[in-house]
């Protein structure tokens, strides 16, 4: 069994502690995510474990051959040949061991060396090349690549031709081929979409070898690992179990720490206000300096960002009318052969959470512009209700951020008055944390510039929210501050996420596209899932059901394409049957607990002495209670037969 084991490591950074005598153990079948707060060290952790950065003192101990692959979050570029030759080269350590074979049967061939320790040596090496997967690496090569994302037709293109975000799935695609025996994952996630990201889920699950990896997804994590360990002030502490589990045992946990944390703050702040208001004056100096004295000695206690609770709400979101926005034919082709649009029907109504899904390139990010008005080159009609106000979040909007200004002084420049003494707790949210918020905006990174434009759109008073991959750059906290705030924003929200947890909490209805085809789903994201699924296991058996997918549009007898106009009668069809099976079980479920009382109070009655003494009374009661029993009955299976 393959091992790789830290003991007392210890790293700083100047006089800042990153790693304080931690141990860690990795061996075959470990699945592992190591968390903790933005800066606390993760990425400078993998890198000790990779072999990348030697620490200041510790052990290191890792079993002979053992082989480790180590993924970073960003940076990683290829060029010169194409993308199916750059993954060969992740298979360069079997072309080493059949090298070292060849060596091996040249010797034995000219009679060199010891015979019986070369064929020994020989025998060994087959059986590791055998093991690695290495004779079998085209159909692994095409396999990750395809389960990436990548296309047959890249395979032969060159490297160079893809952006940064798919140079980094050909990072990842390589470090999984190598099939070593630990994977060591930064943020692999990051790049990914949905698809990509269930796929990197079921490899995970059945990886033979160990993994550990850091990533800001929570059902990611939850449906890959099995323990936590959590790096919080230098210090590393191991917590078994799902993500999920850790939360819950980590925040009971430091129950006692947050209640320390919450009265030293008070003390910080009462001693702060005494030196503010008489450090000046005569009379009480001493006792100041005194004061001063015992704040500079003080060891400050920290807790985890995750459990220090921050919330913040939109503006009031203006007043608009029940339809929102409505969309009809909607058509759009980049290329005027291949529409990545057609006739889209949509209609949003006021309180909605709608989620746009579908591969890359099925038009999602096309479909959010177009509704946010940044596309207009497009056949269809756009219609805005009465009073709408669209607020827009993209990738893109981070351009737009540049100055000398700090952050703190933009976002008071833009934001609401009953919003600005909230202002750095809200930029803490988004990891600008103590002095990061004094940073000029010509020095931020993409990823900064991100979280600025977000929390600056999240400053503005609209009533549709049009959100392009707005937990990108985030931490988990990050995600769910802002997942809590939309979830009590008063308006519409149209969004897309490749982060399963965020839509599953958020969403309440699903439109799904491919190119040139959309079908909404008139339901959360659980419901739309089980509906694909329903579709996928009956698509070979429905004509009707194939037709449609090959693009074929339904048409009336004057030969007028009627997809789009059905599509939408089907929705409103389906929503309104949805809301009144919604009422109708509400209506039901508090009939059958007003039956439930009338029927525990005749049981109480029943126990007392002058009504079971009493054979006339006892029978009364005891019909009554049988007939509401009965009636419990009836009306719990149209309950059921309802709900399912």
């Amino acid at each position: 069994m393959a091992f790789v084991q830290f003991s007392q490591v210890s790293l700083a950074f100047g006089d800042r502690d990153i790693l304080k005598n931690v141990t860690i153990n990795l061996q075959t079948g470990s699945k592992v995510a190591l968390t903790g707060a933005n800066g606390t060290g993760k990425s400078t952790l993998i890198k000790v474990l990779a072999g990348l950065i030697k620490p200041d003192s510790g052990s290191r101990a890792i079993q002979k051959d053992t082989r480790i692959a180590y993924l970073p979050q960003s940076g990683l570029t290829h060029q010169g040949c194409t993308l199916i030759e750059e993954a060969d080269k992740a298979f360069e350590f079997g072309y080493e061991i059949q090298r070292q074979i060849d060596q091996i049967g040249e010797q034995l061939a000219k009679n060199e060396g010891n015979t019986k320790a070369l064929l020994e040596r020989h025998a060994d090496l087959i059986q590791k090349l055998e093991d690695s997967g290495w004779h079998r690496r085209q159909a692994v090569a095409e396999s990750v690549l395809l389960g990436l994302g990548f296309s047959r037709a890249d395979f032969t293109k060159k490297t160079e031709e893809f952006s940064g975000g798919w140079q980094m799935r050909i990072a990842l695609a390589k470090t999984l081929m190598q099939n070593p025996d630990f994977l060591l994952l930064d943020e692999p996630t990051n790049y990914l979409d949905i698809e990509a990201r269930d796929w990197l889920e079921s490899f995970l699950q059945n990886y033979s070898g160990g993994f550990l990896l850091v990533s800001h997804d929570r059902y990611f994590l939850d449906v890959t690992i099995n323990e936590v360990y959590e790096l919080f002030g230098g210090d590393l502490k191991r917590y078994p179990g799902n993500f999920t589990h850790y939360e819950k045992v980590r925040e009971v946990e430091l129950q006692t720490l947050i209640a320390a944390y919450e009265q030293q703050q008070q003390e910080i702040n009462k001693l702060e206000d005494f030196i503010t208001r008489f450090g000046y004056k005569a009379t009480k100096a001493a006792q100041a300096q005194e004061y001063q004295k015992k704040l500079d000695k003080m060891v400050r206690i920290e807790i985890p960002e995750s459990l220090k609770k921050i919330h913040f709400s939109f503006p009031p979101a203006p007043h608009a009318g029940r339809l929102v926005y409505r969309m009809s034919g909607i058509c759009k082709s980049y290329d005027n052969q291949h529409k990545v649009l057609d006739n889209l029907e949509l209609t949003l109504e006021n309180g909605q959470r709608l989620v746009v899904a579908g591969r890359n390139g099925a038009g999602k990010s096309t479909l959010l512009r177009i509704i946010a008005g940044e596309d207009r080159n497009f056949e269809g009609q756009v219609i805005p209700g009465a009073g709408v106000k669209i607020g827009y979040f993209s990738q893109d909007n981070a351009e737009t951020i540049k100055g000398s200004q700090t952050i703190l002084e933009y976002l008071e420049s833009v934001a609401p008055l009953e919003l600005i003494p909230k202002l750095r707790d809200m930029l803490g949210a988004f990891l600008f944390r103590g002095d990061d918020v004094y940073k000029s905006l010509d020095v931020l990174s993409g990823g900064e510039k991100s979280r600025i434009a977000l929390l600056q759109l999240l400053l503005s008073p609209v009533n549709l929210l049009v959100l392009d991959e707005p937990t990108n750059h985030l931490d988990i906290h990050s995600k769910d501050v802002l997942l809590s705030a939309l979830k009590d924003f008063g308006g519409t929200v149209v969004f897309v996420s490749h982060d399963r947890g965020f839509i599953q909490q958020l969403a309440t209805q699903v439109l799904h596209l491919e190119p040139g085809i959309f079908k909404y789903y008139p339901g959360n994201y659980e419901y739309y899932l089980e509906q694909v699924q329903k579709e996928e296991e009956t698509e070979s058996a429905s004509p009707v059901f194939v037709q449609q997918k090959q693009g074929a549009q339904a048409k009336t007898g004057d030969g007028k394409n009627t997809t789009g106009a059905c599509a939408y009668e089907n929705q409103k069809r389906l929503e309104a049957e949805r809301r009144k099976k919604e009422k109708e079980i509400a209506r039901l479920e508090n009939e059958i607990a007003d039956l439930e009382a009338k029927k525990a109070e005749l049981e109480t009655k029943m126990a007392d002495p002058a009504v079971y003494s009493n054979g006339e009374k006892a029978k009364a009661v005891q019909r009554q209670i049988q007939e509401i029993a009965e009636k419990i009955d009836q009306v719990t299976e149209k309950w059921m037969e309802i709900s399912e």
